[in-house]
């Protein structure tokens, strides 16, 4: 593989044999494996142990589980979509192709509009427009299609201020690219390969932290039909449509079913249906001071956040990242104890009591050897008083002795002085 793999275009799950999230992925795999054969494609599917071919995963720069990438040249693209079948294989197609794909009619055109929710195109001939345009595709080609046409290819709703020209088609309508206006191509690019308005969920809040704006999502429950829910998401949709030209360089939009995700985003509990808008840079959020009732107040929130009056909350200093720690630690605990109450017991339970024995040991072996000392301690001060007494009832008997000693001789020259006066 390593000597030949320059000749094919390879796309490649390398992964670990101890990986759960690889386990899942390889009927996946296999299933993307069969489709790229039945359709014919030139992309050879392929899957590598990467904890035994360590060099080759660091050659391809591989830091975790399933990576996923496909090989052309000199070139690797990492796939950073869902891991669906369709996803994968769609992914495949559109990196294996050519950078730029030429629409050569307007039936072509029409074809390729009606497949793709957004589409860049080139329009014009030869210039450094094109140049950069090709320079950004071999980057953003992961993410999306571009295309070039000539300018008779085109509907004729469209009307260009100058050639060449780079023009987004989407959300029923299309944008054309001002370099004074707009920046670096690459970066408009980014940000307008979304749609104004999405169904955003985990990922793709992530992808759309790339992009530097900020992510206005109405947070509701999808399965619930009712007004207040189905209200606050027509106003995001309103908003994202009739401001486009206001807040699309700052803001997108779009509405996410549940609020499990947006909570430990957020570390809090939020009630939903509700609003809030996510700064995915920082970790930063905004909540609406006041209930949102139409599309004036959500206007009126937005430009609040634009001019710096909305307070902002969360963040990621370092109280919040602490904050975080405990959350996160918290929510594996709860989650394990949710999942497996018995794995959850023996996980925790048993490094818990072992600990506790030890510290009753260790506190038991202290007061016991205290005890002992003050034992001995005790003992040996009652020897020595012990001692003290005994040498004191020697000394009392010894007196004792030398009084009656000196008593006989007084009694001796008594009686010889008696018996002198006789």
């Amino acid at each position: 593989f390593k000597e030949n793999r320059k000749d094919d275009i390879w796309l490649v799950d390398f992964y670990a044999p101890w990986c759960g999230h690889c386990k899942k992925l390889e009927p996946v795999w296999n299933e993307v494996g069969i489709e790229m054969k039945n359709m014919g494609s030139p992309v050879k599917v392929g899957k590598m142990d990467a904890t035994s071919f360590s060099s080759i995963a660091s050659e391809f720069g591989v830091r975790g589980y399933p990576t996923i990438k496909l090989l052309k040249g000199d070139l690797a693209y990492n796939y950073r979509g869902p891991r669906t079948k369709d996803d994968i294989v769609e992914f495949a197609n559109r990196v294996a192709g050519p950078l730029i794909r030429p629409l050569p009619s307007q039936h072509m055109f029409e074809h390729v509009q009606k497949r793709h929710r957004v589409l860049f195109v080139y329009v014009g001939g030869e210039s450094p427009l094109k140049e950069k345009y090709i320079e950004v595709a071999s980057e953003l080609i992961v993410y999306t299609y571009f295309f070039s046409a000539l300018e008779d290819v085109l509907p004729e709703y469209v009307t260009l201020p100058e050639l060449p020209a780079v023009v987004v088609f989407k959300d029923g309508t299309y944008f054309v690219y001002d370099e004074y206006e707009d920046g670096d191509l690459s970066s408009w690019i980014n940000r307008e390969r979304f749609q104004g308005y999405l169904n955003v969920d985990g990922f793709t809040l992530y992808e759309l932290g790339d992009t530097g704006k900020l992510v206005a999502i109405a947070v509701i429950d999808d399965k619930n039909s009712s007004l207040e829910h189905t209200r606050l998401k027509s106003i995001i949709q309103e908003v994202a449509r009739d401001y486009r030209d206001h807040f699309h360089r700052d803001f997108q939009f779009g509405h996410m079913d549940g609020n499990d995700y947006i909570n430990s985003l957020l570390m809090d509990d939020l009630t939903i249906p509700t609003i809030v808008v996510l700064n995915t840079s920082n970790q930063q959020y905004f909540l609406p001071d006041r209930h949102i009732e139409n599309t004036e107040d959500m206007v009126q929130f937005i430009n609040n956040i634009l001019d710096g009056t909305a307070e902002a909350q969360g963040g990621d200093g370092l109280l919040q990242r602490i904050k975080r720690i405990i959350y996160d630690a918290k929510s594996t605990v709860m989650s394990v104890f949710k999942s497996s109450p018995l794995l959850g017991c023996f996980l925790f339970g048993l490094p818990l009591g072992v600990i506790s024995i030890m510290c009753y040991g260790i506190c038991t072996a202290d007061t016991d050897g205290g005890v002992e000392e003050h034992e001995a301690a005790k003992k040996e001060n009652g020897d020595r008083e012990l001692t003290d007494e005994g040498s004191e009832e020697e000394q009392e008997e010894e007196k004792n002795g030398k009084f009656t000693e000196l008593s006989d001789e007084e009694l001796k020259q008594k009686d010889i002085m008696e018996k002198k006066k006789d």
